[in-house]
């Protein structure tokens, strides 16, 4: 049965998340349901690099999935796109997978941005992909403090209540903070990241932002390792899962 790579964008304000559950619409439901009119009527299993949450949004998910009409890659895409519509999904592209690649535990990098709308007034055109906050941040202060936290670390102070991950060391490779105009960008870059670990990390920056905690704060609660300590988990609309990198990387034409 022919597997294939895809690249995919969605706007993930209408789902639970990339995962399906037994209740609600999901990313991944969206594409198996499409992908089962090129399967024999039989939704096939859709593997995703990364299981984002409800809310978040992605420009490059990454996406394994097994279809058994025999079709070009150009037609895979353009068939699944026409059955997922008219929901916000839409491949990008598709390649043909090699035997046993897994879009999850073969990629060596993953980039997230992360957007917060830093004006008093509340967004139009941006509604539902920024997280507004009225009051003036300081970006430089906030890049200054993230990078302290850059490296290999326990980050069991900034990973979610219901992470499932193994282990809380992580190795984040890049945590940059730059004002553009009224947004305030915030871009990760790590090879795996826990649950919830750039929202807890952002909301953090934005108390040294907004200036009640020094430049220094974020990493002693880095190395409290209490999550208690950190602020408050970011909202999901300001998530943007960017790219997902392979070695060799995938020609995606």
């Amino acid at each position: 049965m022919p597997a294939f790579a895809l690249r995919v964008e969605y706007d993930g304000a209408p789902f639970i998340g990339w995962q399906r559950q037994a209740t609600g619409l999901s990313v991944q439901q969206v594409i198996e349901d499409a992908a089962a009119h090129l399967n024999g009527g039989e939704p096939p299993t859709a593997t995703a690099a990364g299981r984002t949450d409800a809310g978040v949004h992605a420009e490059a998910q990454v996406v394994l999935i097994d279809i058994s009409a025999e079709l070009t890659p150009d037609r895979v895409r353009d068939a699944l796109n026409f059955h997922a519509r008219p929901h916000p999904v839409v491949v990008l592209a598709a390649v043909p997978a090699a035997p046993g690649w897994s879009p999850r535990f073969d990629a060596i990098g993953r980039a997230y941005r992360y957007r917060i709308l830093n004006r008093r007034s509340r967004p139009a055109l941006d509604l539902g992909r920024v997280w507004h906050v009225p009051r003036r941040l300081d970006a430089a202060a906030m890049h200054d403090a993230a990078q302290a936290l850059l490296g290999r670390h326990d980050f069991s102070a900034y990973r979610a209540a219901s992470c499932q991950a193994n282990s809380p060391l992580r190795t984040l490779d890049r945590l940059d903070v730059a004002r553009l105009a009224d947004d305030i960008v915030i871009i990760a870059e790590a090879r795996s990241f826990l649950h919830h670990q750039v929202r807890n990390l952002v909301g953090t920056l934005a108390e040294v932002g907004m200036g009640r905690r020094p430049t220094t704060w974020p990493r002693a609660v880095l190395d409290s390792r209490d999550r208690a300590r950190a602020g408050q988990t970011a909202p999901p609309e300001g998530l943007t899962l960017t790219s997902v990198r392979y070695d060799p990387a995938i020609d995606w034409g």
